[in-house]
């Protein structure tokens, strides 16, 4: 099937192979008889071979006879002394020829009126081409226009036939009645010209069209006949517009509309694919824009796409039109952009109603808070303990199922459950480190870093589900146009940074109860007295980068965002400033910068292995000594302790604390240089320089 059939029904072959159904029919079967060697059937209308030369009659006569012939001629026949030649190869190029014997001042009067016969055939020749169904509504539009122009002028040349047949009309006369639509049909037969050498589509034409109005500023008949023309051209893309403005609808049976609709991406894709591309591809702007709608376009784009998530919503709403807000034409005074302004306020005010108070965005934002962010997190610590020995297994070893139904319990059991929204809340096991897991992400621009530099990022050789534990949050449409997956995917890095601080806090917290427990002996000069050193120093450098992270990060950014969100006018200004508050988040918990999260895994590392060890330390240098069973109540703390046998001796308990603490130190204090080069360009890094640095120096 030919491709051009895909924008409607061709016209048939025979149309335009037989002659006699088109308007070039004059012309060219007097052309055929005229080449034509049969001795049958012949019409002298037809055939010019008999007829003496003009110039053998009188100039009177010549006139009468010119006058006929030309007045033929304005409506593309040719006369007995009057005829038509196409150049060759150029179907746009006419010209009229006339008798030479013909008087010379008659030549001359005829040569002056051709410009206007010649417009005439171009602009029917057009109108015949330009009607054919698959041209296009707009197409169709301006040869309706052009057609019924060509009716006033047919009429104008039958009524001056009349007063030629009354005996009332010269050459001169005929010359006067032709002058005033002169410029008129020249202009139209340029536009015409110009349209079909260049083929240009619908949008094209009405450009045009525009274009040649404003040229023909010093000709105000030209350019209203051109504005007018324009006008006629353009209804039909103007409703089009309409239906698009008002319902949401794309009525473009020929694809002559500037916005496409890519049908194969569906709404789902945006909680499933990380780089869903509905919301910016499903409806997109294609290259033909008309020119006094390019700076409204993409306007226009939006208002439609409001009206469509309604739709998909199940929320039939429409503009209401009125007779002064219908898009049926466009002028100077730019009513047209009035009315799309009007309907783009509409829908972006009722779409934005409905995410915010019929499916309660902030509510779903503010419970995403309470468990990604860890903004709420007596849950979080019910959960660490009793899925503790779940998550110590590997990744492939772990039950998510298990991790699921204890997740529940904690939400039930903790302030948790009185949030409606807690039920949306899931569990995942990723299957990649955290640095990984950023690295694999190519539009972040951590992953650029790392390729620039070919820093390859290397899996731990044994990485349990504390590292890649995290939360998942089930969200529905159209809060999915907010919340993505890539917008949750963002969430889930940040939890899982924070998650992870989080559980080397317990650690080191379990450390130092362990430090207390023996508190009460003289560990003064022993190597527990400088592990309780190390253990605080850990202690204080995790605790200073969770308050960095949510008091200095995450608490501003989110009250930032939730004031930008309270005065948004459109769902587009959402999805705007909640990217930007995601993005601000992961930059300045450093999850972009990987020269210093490696450098904070590193650490969190160290003092993971340090808190491990912590039990093995305490029962190397100390020797617990049973308690001796006696009847004497009054004995003193003082006689108590020295059934405390100390062995602080032992070197090889004392190096290994050395060899923590001056790994931990050396970690640390290399922080300091990378935090002030980078601080000038990232201001926010001189706050967690001030948090974490004083950690080192309150040793």
């Amino acid at each position: 099937m030919d491709s051009s059939s895909s924008a409607g029904p061709s016209t048939p072959r025979w149309n335009v192979e037989r002659p006699f159904l088109t308007g070039r029919f004059h012309q060219e079967a007097k052309a055929s008889y005229r080449t034509s060697d049969s001795k049958g059937f012949s019409m002298d209308s037809f055939s010019s071979s008999n007829e003496n030369p003009i110039g053998c009659y009188h100039a009177s006569v010549q006139e009468l006879i010119v006058i006929d012939d030309i007045l033929s001629a304005l409506i593309g026949i040719e006369g007995r002394y009057i005829s038509i030649r196409r150049l060759h190869g150029k179907e746009d190029e006419i010209a009229f020829q006339v008798d030479a014997s013909m008087d010379l001042a008659l030549q001359e009067f005829a040569k002056q009126i051709f410009p206007l016969c010649e417009s005439f055939l171009l602009i029917n020749q057009f109108v015949e081409a330009r009607s054919q169904s698959k041209m296009g509504l707009v197409n169709h539009a301006f040869a309706a226009a052009l057609r019924a122009l060509l009716l006033d002028y047919q009429a104008m040349v039958a009524q001056l036939e009349h007063q030629f047949r009354l005996g009332r009309l010269s050459l001169q006369g005929l010359w006067f009645y032709c002058q005033p639509m002169m410029g008129s049909m020249q202009a139209l037969a340029s536009v015409t010209q110009k349209a079909t050498s260049n083929t240009f589509s619908s949008v094209d034409v009405l450009n045009l069209l525009q274009s040649q109005a404003k040229a023909m500023a010093g000709d105000p008949v030209v350019r209203s006949l051109l504005e007018k023309m324009t006008q006629c051209a353009s209804s039909a893309y103007l409703g089009i517009l309409e239906r698009w403005v008002y319902e949401g609808v794309i009525d473009d049976p020929y694809g002559e509309f500037f916005i496409a609709e890519n049908k194969s991406l569906q709404k789902e894709s945006l909680t499933q694919d990380y780089d869903a591309k509905y919301w910016k591809q499903r409806y997109s702007l294609k290259d033909g824009i008309p020119s006094f709608l390019v700076d409204v376009a993409g306007t226009i784009l939006t208002t439609g796409k409001y009206l469509n998530v309604m739709r998909e919503c199940g929320h039939n709403v429409q503009v209401q039109v009125t007779e002064s807000s219908k898009l049926q034409k466009f002028g100077s005074n730019h009513h047209y952009l009035e009315c799309i302004k009007a309907a783009y306020d509409f829908a972006s005010g009722e779409l934005l109603s409905l995410i915010k108070e019929k499916y309660d965005l902030m509510g779903k934002l503010r419970s995403m808070k309470h468990y990604l962010l860890l903004d709420q997190g007596d849950f979080l610590v019910h959960f660490m303990d009793i899925a503790r020995d779940e998550l110590m297994k590997k990744f492939d070893d772990v039950s998510v199922e298990k991790l699921q139904s204890l997740l529940d319990l904690a939400l039930r059991s903790t302030a948790a459950a009185a949030d409606p929204c807690h039920e949306d809340l899931t569990c995942c096991v990723e299957r990649s480190s955290l640095l990984k897991r950023l690295s694999m992400l190519k539009d972040l621009e951590i992953s650029r870093n790392i390729s620039e530099n070919n820093n390859n990022v290397e899996e731990p050789v044994s990485i349990t589900s504390l590292e890649t534990f995290s939360l998942s949050y089930k969200v529905q449409w159209p809060l999915s146009l907010v919340i993505s997956r890539k917008a949750l995917t963002k969430y889930q890095l940040i939890f899982r940074f924070l998650f992870h601080c989080k559980h080397v806090n317990r650690q080191l917290c379990g450390a130092w109860q362990v430090h207390q427990g023996v508190r009460a002996a003289n560990m003064r000069g022993t190597p527990i007295a400088r592990s309780s050193l190390l253990c605080r120093s850990m202690l204080k450098f995790v605790n200073s980068l969770l308050h960095y992270l949510t008091f200095e990060v995450l608490e501003p950014n989110w009250h930032v965002m939730r004031n930008r969100l309270d005065s948004a006018k459109s769902i587009d200004e959402v999805i705007q400033y909640h990217d930007l508050f995601l993005d601000k988040c992961l930059r300045e918990c450093l999850l972009l910068l990987p020269e210093l999260l490696k450098k904070v895994e590193k650490l969190k590392l160290i003092c993971l292995q340090y808190a491990a060890a912590t039990q093995w330390l305490i029962a190397s240098s100390i020797d617990v000594a049973k308690p001796v069973a006696t009847s004497d109540e009054d004995l003193t703390l003082g006689n108590s302790l020295q059934s405390l046998a100390l062995t602080g001796g032992n070197a090889r308990v004392t190096d290994s604390i050395l060899n923590f603490e001056k790994e931990f130190n050396t970690e640390l204090q290399s922080l300091g240089p990378i935090l002030s080069s980078r601080s000038q360009a990232e201001p926010y890094l001189t706050h967690l320089a001030q948090w974490i640095l004083g950690a080192g120096n309150g040793q």
